[in-house]
């Protein structure tokens, strides 16, 4: 599960608040890795990118302690956009692909 979240923020401190909230998610169960990117065309746009194990994982991490605590104020500061979304095809180097079947399509 691939988590974007995006901000709109020119504040000094931006970066180093980002970077508490990625450690804090970091130390939760299901947390896969975690990227923070700044446009390069605006200074004050920046992109969460954090990756999980499932939806649950992510779900769960949200309501430890430590998350609320020092996670949940930036998160909260987000543009409201769409932010979750099923990883279904990654390309490797050299281009060999791992498929996965997405969560929304019926079983048979």
């Amino acid at each position: 599960m691939i988590a974007i979240t995006h901000f709109a923020d020119d504040s000094a401190d931006f970066a180093e608040r980002a970077q508490t909230a990625l450690t804090v998610l970091a130390a939760r169960p299901g947390y896969v890795r975690g990227t923070l990117g700044r446009s390069t065309d605006d200074p004050g746009a920046w992109l969460l990118l954090t990756e999980w194990e499932n939806v649950g994982s992510y779900r769960r991490a949200l309501g430890g302690y430590d998350v609320k605590l020092h996670a949940s104020p930036l998160l909260a500061s987000a543009v409201d956009v769409p932010g979750g979304f099923e990883a279904l095809v990654d390309v490797m180097p050299g281009g060999s692909a791992v498929i996965r079947r997405s969560d929304r399509e019926p079983r048979a």
